[in-house]
């Protein structure tokens, strides 16, 4: 494949598939496909599979399918299913017509297990699953066959046709593939490969009271769809001996599985019953929290399918574990917010200002400029007043040295306004907070330098307190204060380190009268202050909410500055 600078970088999933193409291995065919079980929302780890697999197929002119592995009907829901499909078209892949699920293939799975119970490659085992682990074995002894392991051919296929009937309680025996219990390789020690389990399926009913186990279901799924490249995470690199055991002793179609490392994130957990835990002990408000690494909290926070899609090719594709630091993450939004996002201005911590010479009735319109980066933007108005609000934090009484924002007697620059001192500071009387600045503006300098040449070390963002708008703001941090909150191991648990400042909600915002009426989803830059996104969920016609997806600071952009210098 000849590439060109716009090409992603070489790694070794694509050196396989592009050997497979140069060798005709697969008839010069790409296939892949996105397998999510549907117990649970997806996270940043599942989107960069997402972007994997979907991505590959696009780049060799192949196709991706998105298969629901639903072979667990106690853990399944179709809510879970609309998600992860509303997730996967919200990142920008589309699967056309090949929405697929294991569900589809259980009567020809059934049939597998059959033509292997007839080779002597499968057996019913009655022992209980305390047994089954028990004659397992270890990492370092043999497993023992079971007792049950040499029943016939014909005793096998009796006993399998009536755990399908339903004559069996849970639990009472299981189909396994009959391989090795000497094997090193512990899922080669017999497998089971279909229980007993009286649940209702959410596609299927109650048609099933036996389900195929995920390691008998998948290989054969992919073989089914003709899939060439079945690519997963390298806790499934173990279990590659039995995805090939199965596929070759059914003589069917086979399918090359691929293992990568999958993404662990800092000051982040990405195990799902790790989640579903913050989720239904409600730590957490939903899997849609903003602080969530759920992609329907990312969404809701502010994120963009356009910087998940980059960090994902950004990380690459690797063999080893690693942990990637989240700053990366933050920095591929801000990258993306910073040439798509409107700036507006918004107080968040108001404190009230009245410019004493300033006219009592005039409003003035001071043209903004929309976004810099993109001067297709075009600009807006911003009616200025008498009275403003500027940030509480912009103004200290008795300010450091180095703090060159307004201060009594200091002059400061207002963003696209005038120069103002500060003349007096109002207080509250019993508990000695300022809750006013009085100052004086210089008409000479609106949008401008000083005539005279004077200076100031600060410009500032400010609203007009006659026409801003009420807001709620959530501010919105790591969840988690440990970089790698299940590292520790013992008595500790990760909930130990969630971060009790993940969320601030500060409930009287004050902001410029053109976010009036911005839609859910909206993103916006609040200058001086951060990435801020209308919340989905909270934002109603009277009510106002906004998500900070993340500050200006770039931390990740720091440290590699910081690694470039020292020449790393």
């Amino acid at each position: 494949m000849k590439r060109t600078e716009f090409t992603p970088p070489p790694n070794f999933i694509r050196n396989i598939i592009e050997e497979d193409l140069k060798t005709n291995k697969y008839g010069g065919r790409v296939h892949t496909r996105f397998p999510p079980e549907p117990n649970g929302y997806l996270h940043i780890g599942h989107a960069k599979s997402i972007c994997l697999n979907f991505g590959l197929a696009a780049e060799y002119g192949g196709v991706c399918n998105l298969r629901f592995d639903d072979t667990n009907p106690t853990k399944e829901e179709e809510e879970y299913v609309a998600s992860i499909k509303e997730d996967v078209r919200w990142l920008g892949f589309d699967w056309e017509d090949r929405e697929y699920y294991a569900s589809d293939y259980f009567d020809q799975l059934y049939e597998y297990a059959v033509q292997l119970i007839k080779a002597g490659k499968a057996y019913v085992d009655s022992l209980s699953a305390e047994e089954i682990r028990e004659f397992r074995g270890t990492l370092t002894e043999p497993g023992r066959e079971s007792p049950y392991r040499n029943r016939s051919v014909e005793e096998n296929l009796d006993l399998f046709e009536r755990m399908r009937a339903g004559e069996f309680e849970d639990g009472a025996c299981v189909l396994r593939a009959k391989i090795d219990m000497t094997s090193p390789n512990l899922n080669m020690r017999d497998p089971v490969m279909y229980r007993v389990l009286h649940a209702s399926h959410h596609r299927t009913g109650d048609k099933w009271c036996i389900y195929p186990m995920y390691d008998f279901a998948h290989g054969q799924s992919d073989s089914i769809e003709g899939i060439t490249h079945s690519i997963c995470t390298l806790e499934f690199e173990d279990h590659r001996p039995l995805y090939d055991w199965f596929i070759e002793q059914l003589n069917i179609h086979h399918p090359q599985q691929i293992e990568f490392a999958r993404l662990n994130l800092t000051y982040t957990v990405m195990s799902k019953r790790k989640l579903m835990r913050l989720v239904e002990e409600g730590h957490v408000e939903g899997w849609d929290d903003p602080r969530m690494p759920t992609i329907s909290g990312l969404r809701r926070r502010g994120y963009t399918p356009d910087s998940i899609r980059n960090f994902c090719e950004r990380i690459g594709v690797a063999k080893k574990e690693s942990m990637v630091d989240i700053a990366l993450l933050e920095h591929c939004v801000r990258e993306d917010l910073n040439k798509r996002a409107p700036r507006v201005m918004g107080v968040l911590r108001p404190l009230r200002v009245v410019i004493d010479n300033y006219p009592e009735d005039r409003v003035e319109e001071l043209e903004a400029i929309n976004n810099p980066e993109d001067a297709g933007m075009g600009t807006r108005n911003l009616p200025f007043s008498k009275v403003l609000y500027i940030e509480r934090d912009d103004f200290m009484e008795d300010p450091p040295k180095k703090f060159f924002r307004l201060s009594p007697g200091r002059e400061v620059r207002l963003r696209y306004a005038y120069f103002v001192r500060c003349v007096d500071v109002v207080k509250d009387g019993k508990t000695g907070e300022v809750t006013e600045l009085r100052c004086t503006y210089d008409p000479s300098t609106r949008g401008g330098d000083a005539p005279d040449g004077r200076k100031v070390k600060a410009t500032l963002h400010w609203v007009s307190a006659a026409h801003a708008i009420r807001a709620e703001v959530r501010l919105y941090d790591r969840l988690f204060i440990k970089p790698n909150p299940e590292e520790d191991k013992g008595d500790t648990d990760f909930i130990d380190y969630l971060n009790p400042k993940s969320l601030e909600i500060l409930a009287s915002c004050f902001l410029e009268p053109s976010l009036k009426g911005a839609g859910p989803g909206s993103r916006y830059q609040f200058e001086r202050l951060g990435y801020f996104c209308v919340d989905s969920k909270h934002s109603t016609a009277n009510r106002l909410v906004f998500n900070r997806t993340v500050t200006l600071r770039d931390q990740w952009a720091r440290i590699q500055k910081t690694v470039k210098k020292k020449g790393v």
